[in-house]
């Protein structure tokens, strides 16, 4: 691990907790408002849960883990862009080998509940 990697685990989690803190409370504080404040007009209300959401994101979105976060994000990104996609005649081929197998593990359950039907019937002596 290189000197900036450990300093930047090291040093703020503290207060890169602290934000995550503030960022929940500030979303928990909004939707308490929507519900505190339940004589007030709609509007109002939905534009204080609005508020506290928007608040949350954004000091969320400055904290540490939020851009971690954010990074997170683009770097997932960029390793989507190298997934080879298959073709459509390769997802109807796998589509077919996947139904095949449906159909086969279905027989395979009927037979095995019949013969298990037939030896309980056997061993408890009901049935005809």
């Amino acid at each position: 691990m290189n000197e900036q990697a450990q300093d930047q685990n090291a040093g703020g989690s503290a207060a890169g907790t602290m934000t995550v803190a503030v960022a929940i409370a500030l979303l928990i504080a909004g939707i308490a408002a929507f519900y505190l404040l339940d004589t007030r007009p709609d509007w109002q209300r939905w534009s204080l849960a609005g508020f506290g959401f928007v608040a949350a994101v954004a000091v969320f979105a400055l904290s540490p883990l939020g851009r971690r976060f954010w990074q997170f994000i683009l770097d997932s990104r960029v390793e989507l862009r190298k997934v080879v996609w298959p073709n459509r005649q390769e997802t109807m081929q796998t589509t077919m080998v996947v139904f095949g197998f449906i159909v086969v593990a279905a027989m395979f359950f009927w037979v095995l509940d019949l013969l298990l039907a037939w030896l309980t019937r056997m061993a408890t002596g009901q049935g005809g």
